[in-house]
């Protein structure tokens, strides 16, 4: 029999079917906040959950260490008690980089990723003199595209050095709008034929560090199937947990459902668009995690 995608249940509430894990990893940018403000009913849903004994790991895309990463959530309001530990991709990428001692390292990115590097013995270069590329994002993912980068992804691949693309993401929301991450100019260096290892969602070695924290939490090992994943990226959140046999919740941010027809509009309509031929399907899609 065909399964189809209208028979991923919208739910309102998370309560009754987080229940059933002992952890959830949930994605940060588009489920706890919007880069901008925290969403109130994501923190109250991780903080019940905790309160029950739950473990909430914050799994993150994100190009920036860890420290770095629960300053900005502290700063946008998501308070240090909505989870226990979060894992990023800047935490991989800076064990990529360690592989790689005292190597010429052209950083593609905002200057703002730049902690990534802090306490590593690499040098910084220019593209010119470079011997590997660290790529967190775009210079500036305000007015750019991956389309600006064309010349240069050209030439860097041509030379084949290795790229570590600390963010695998493509797109991201941010407050009203998308703007281009890091995975898309990998993608595109790929393309042109240049080596690239991803450090991050959906590629296991960030879902293998995160059961790894979930583990040292519980004091137990933790397997795949005790496990939640909670996130609005198809071919991050929900594709990646899929490959390690993770269960999980579509949360239908801007990401993938225009924002018109978000929020409380969601429509079986917009799953089956999205899930038609994706095997196998979340537990259950949410506007908005809430408890």
């Amino acid at each position: 029999m065909t399964v189809t995608a209208a028979e991923i249940p919208i739910i309102h509430s998370i309560e009754a079917l987080g229940r059933q894990y002992r952890a959830w990893l949930v994605d940060i940018w588009g489920v706890m906040h919007n880069g901008y403000r925290a969403f109130p009913r994501a923190v109250e849903a991780t903080q019940a959950f905790r309160a029950q004994g739950g473990v909430v790991v914050l799994l993150s895309n994100s190009p920036r260490p860890s420290p770095s990463v629960q300053e900005q959530l502290r700063r946008i309001g998501v308070p240090d008690d909505a989870y226990d530990a979060t894992v990023t991709s800047g935490d991989l990428a800076r064990h990529e980089l360690a592989k790689h001692e005292g190597t010429n390292v052209f950083h593609l990115g905002p200057e703002r990723d730049r902690p990534i590097f802090a306490g590593l013995d690499v040098k910084l270069a220019g593209h010119e003199d470079a011997e590997l590329i660290l790529c967190s994002g775009l210079f500036d993912d305000e007015t750019e595209t991956p389309e600006n980068y064309a010349e240069l992804l050209s030439e860097l691949a041509a030379r084949k050095l290795p790229m570590i693309c600390a963010n695998p993401d493509h797109l991201v929301e941010r407050g009203d709008r998308l703007v281009w991450c890091a995975g898309a100019l990998a993608a595109r260096y790929e393309k042109e034929g240049g080596p690239v290892v991803y450090a991050g969602k959906p590629h296991a070695p960030i879902y293998v560090l995160a059961l790894e924290t979930i583990g040292a939490r519980l004091r137990d090992a933790v397997p795949p199937s005790q496990v939640l994943a909670i996130g609005d990226g198809l071919h991050t959140d929900i594709a990646g947990a899929a490959g390690l046999g993770i269960d999980s919740v579509f949360i239908a941010s801007g990401l993938h459902v225009p924002s018109k027809s978000g929020g409380e509009a969601l429509e079986a309509r917009h799953l089956e668009e999205l899930f038609a031929r994706v095997e196998p399907r979340p537990r259950g899609a949410m506007p908005t995690l809430a408890w």
